[in-house]
């Protein structure tokens, strides 16, 4: 069966065909469809149904598949929960210093992130990740998941796996960054790895 995943995202296709074993993940840009939505949600679960219910209008219908959708990001309690629904364009401002439309480089994100909380020791943050199963416009399953840690402190970042903020991202029960993680691991733990079980829960029910 195949999922249309409402993202340009390739990283997030890969993570997503771990997720969802057997089932034939696509991307819009493989049917043609180029895919940037204005995401104009106050909330991950408002910008993740905006994106599925978008895609499957281009789909028409889904061309015979499900609509995925995920919003996610970071939230650092010590800057009020930014950036959270702006993460992936954090260091993208625009004339009047708000988050714009440009997805810098992870690196500008990071390093942004780790200047605005500089030395404040309340380091505490978690990713979180809305996801969407959409069967039409008027039927869906949402989910929203986390997964709890803290910032590390201006260059000390590291691990080579993962992507986005994953570097910055320390795990203290494990004493390492979620870019240390495994594939496996980092798919079992993660904020989207267990929204992604909630949903492949309700795809085999059907």
């Amino acid at each position: 069966m195949k999922i249309w995943f409402a993202s340009g995202n390739l990283h997030k296709k890969q993570e997503a065909a771990a997720l969802f074993p057997g089932w034939d993940i696509k991307l819009p840009g493989e049917a043609g469809f180029p895919f940037d939505p204005e995401e104009t949600g106050s909330t991950f679960l408002e910008n993740a149904l905006l994106k599925a219910r978008t895609l499957y209008r281009q789909l028409a219908g889904g061309l015979g598949g499900l609509v995925l959708a995920d919003d996610s990001g970071i939230c650092v309690d010590a800057l009020g929960g930014r950036p959270g629904i702006y993460s992936a364009r954090y260091a993208g401002r625009d004339g009047a210093g708000r988050p714009g439309r440009k997805k810098p480089e992870a690196s500008e994100r990071n390093a942004l992130l780790l200047e605005e909380l500089g030395d404040n020791p309340n380091r505490k943050a978690r990713f979180v990740c809305a996801m969407v199963l959409l069967w039409d416009e008027n039927r869906f399953l949402a989910v929203q998941e986390t997964l709890e840690g803290e910032l590390v402190r201006p260059g000390e970042g590291r691990g080579a796996g993962g992507f986005g903020y994953d570097p910055i991202f320390y795990l203290p029960n494990r004493g390492i960054t979620v870019a240390e993680l495994s594939e496996a691991e980092k798919n079992r733990i993660s904020h989207r790895g267990k929204a992604a079980r909630l949903i492949a829960g309700r795809l085999e029910g059907r």
